[in-house]
């Protein structure tokens, strides 16, 4: 039954509702003690001892990115009160990887101390004024395996979706143990759907829901019409992976990839960089033809002056912040990856910038210049 406002809870009065969650109702109330706004999630039945322990572990968490637990009451939880709205996509590949990353950072506090949300979904994550705030860690509907019960039940419900199904990992709905690596999988259902907008796992019903998880792939990134790196949707493949064991081990390595994938572009920015269609022709044959042609004018005047039996090493790396480019796309003549010029002072390469801008380089062995 719906709590009125003026209803107390102990120390809590209630003041307004504010919606239902799995548990419950959640309601605003005020702590008449310490004079503070907490929000309440009353519980339709009394918490079991194994619950309550569960609950008092995640209220020692203490991390910027996750809801405060301040009490557990006999059928209810009193958190830290966040205004905020639940995240949705989609969201612009820069927004998307900054949100999963803090995340990230939430799972990696709670994982360090043995506590796994089992329940991570949209619904359950606030985009507040300072960030990422991440709600019920450790406290989800099914505070124990699922049991096949309540598989069956959903099954059997005609029309009836449990809304965390979409987000399950395969191994909660074999009714084993919820893990660390389940939270990855749950946490690529969220990436997906920053990303484009829709579930990774979806279907009609609960049965076309749950055979979406535990046999299909979502759709590429590219067939949703979202511009992103290959190595987006490497990470996200890998923590879609139906067997645990292929799944990233630690949200801090997969961390550390969205990282990277922010600060390089992941290689995307050198490949759309590339000319392509008659544009790239024109340019690869230029380049291959500046360069067959400065290697050959350099080996017919100078191959007979060099001396012999002299064997020459010289270590020869790319300007900063560049890689080498073997060549350039749509070439369909050899180019070399180094080549002299006629003068034998200078090397000349390709090289492309991390934004993806491909230029040919010049350097001087002389004093190892760069033009």
């Amino acid at each position: 039954m719906a709590l009125a406002p003026g209803t107390r809870l102990g120390p809590y009065e209630i003041l307004a509702p504010i919606g239902a969650g799995g548990m419950g109702e959640v309601y605003k109330a005020r702590d008449s003690r310490l004079d503070r706004t907490v929000a309440i999630k009353v519980s339709q039945e009394k918490f079991s001892d194994h619950f309550e322990r569960e609950a008092r572990a995640v209220a020692a968490l203490n991390h910027p990115n996750i809801c405060t637990l301040h009490d557990v009451g006999p059928n209810y939880l009193v958190m830290e009160y966040v205004e905020g709205t639940p995240i949705k996509g989609p969201l612009p590949l820069d927004k998307a990887i900054d949100y999963a990353c803090q995340i990230l950072n939430a799972l990696d506090a709670a994982h360090r101390k043995g506590i796994t949300h089992r329940d991570l979904k949209p619904d359950n994550i606030l985009l507040a004024k300072q960030g990422i705030k991440l709600l019920d860690f450790g406290l989800a509907k099914q505070a124990l395996p699922l049991q096949e019960s309540d598989v069956t039940r959903a099954l059997t419900l005609e029309g009836s979706i449990v809304g965390t199904l979409q987000y399950m990992a395969p191994e909660q709905l074999q009714g084993r143990e919820a893990g660390a690596r389940s939270d990855i999988f749950s946490f690529g259902c969220v990436l997906y759907e920053l990303l484009t907008g829709a579930r990774a796992f979806n279907g009609a019903n609960a049965a076309s829901v749950i055979t979406a998880v535990m046999s299909r792939e979502p759709e590429p990134l590219a067939s949703m019409r979202v511009v992103a790196p290959a190595a987006l949707e490497r990470v996200l493949r890998r923590c879609l992976a139906k067997d645990p064991d292929e799944r990233w081990q630690s949200v801090r390595d997969l961390k550390d990839e969205l990282e990277w994938i922010a600060e390089t572009g992941g290689g995307a920015a050198l490949t759309s960089a590339r000319p392509r269609g008659a544009w790239s022709r024109l340019v690869g044959w230029i380049a291959a033809a500046v360069l067959a042609i400065a290697f050959l004018w350099f080996a017919r005047s100078h191959w007979n002056d060099q001396p012999a039996g002299g064997v020459v090493r010289l270590a020869i790396n790319p300007p900063e912040k560049t890689i080498f480019v073997a060549g350039l796309q749509g070439v369909t003549v050899p180019v070399p990856q180094l080549a002299v010029s006629p003068d034998g002072r200078a090397l000349a390469f390709v090289a492309a910038s991390a934004e993806g801008r491909v230029m040919l380089w010049l350097r001087f062995l002389e004093d190892m210049s760069i033009e």
